[in-house]
């Protein structure tokens, strides 16, 4: 990385990374605002959620299960089962961040999602950049949901029940983000046997471990496939 770049130069290719992903993240943080509105909680709760969790598919399923009168440890244990997926986007980067104080890692591991950790590996990987540039991504991207989960809930009782596909908005951002992953057959492959493993988790084993369960299983089959690769080549 080339540490000569001013601050500005550094401002401006972070918020040039980012603004594709703040762009996809008002709808959907509208479309979660609403969905919590409609779930009974009021702005400001939807505000501590965003500030305090920041995490899109925890939060969904936060808003899903008070919908259907879940109970709090249960809510709490499913968001963290869900939310284990960020172990490995956060050792993935931690290969590009070594050295760095724990202060700054505190403060930009709690920006990884998984819109922020496509575009920043995608960037580490190419090179030409650094932390800096990475953690104006992840909060920029912050500072957008934040804003849009408050405005959701503030529509939100104006918004009919079930209107425009809002419930659809999260599913919809996910594949968009596997298709842009599958770079070659290896990565593929890897979704496939994602897909595969989770659904046979699903129905083999209660609970929602499936989600972690079969992502860690996927990627390490992946991996070694990878690397098998390789030494072959």
């Amino acid at each position: 990385m080339n540490e000569t770049l001013t601050n500005k130069q550094t401002l401006r290719q972070g918020a040039t990374a980012a603004w594709p992903i703040c762009l996809g993240y008002f709808p959907i943080g509208l479309a979660l605002g609403v969905l919590a509105q409609k779930a009974g909680l009021p702005w400001w709760a939807v505000a501590m959620m965003s500030v305090m969790v920041f995490a899109g598919s925890a939060q969904f399923i936060c808003v899903a299960m008070i919908a259907a009168g879940a109970s709090t440890p249960a809510i709490i244990l499913t968001t963290f089962v869900v939310n284990l997926r960020h172990v490995l986007m956060s050792s993935a980067l931690a290969v590009y961040l070594q050295g760095v104080n724990r202060k700054f890692l505190a403060l930009y591991s709690y920006g990884v999602t998984d819109e922020s950790f496509a575009v920043n590996l995608t960037r580490f990987r190419e090179g030409d950049w650094g932390r800096w540039q990475a953690l104006i991504v992840n909060h920029m991207a912050n500072s957008v949901w934040i804003m849009a989960t408050i405005c959701g809930a503030l529509i939100g009782q104006f918004v009919p029940q079930g209107a425009l596909g809002v419930d659809y908005a999260l599913t919809g951002m996910f594949i968009c983000l596997l298709v842009f992953q599958l770079q070659g057959r290896i990565y593929v492959l890897t979704g496939i046997l994602a897909a595969a493993l989770s659904i046979m988790w699903y129905l083999m084993i209660p609970g929602d471990s499936y989600i972690v369960g079969s992502s860690m299983s996927a990627a390490t089959i992946g991996y070694l496939l990878k690397r098998r690769y390789r030494r072959s080549k």
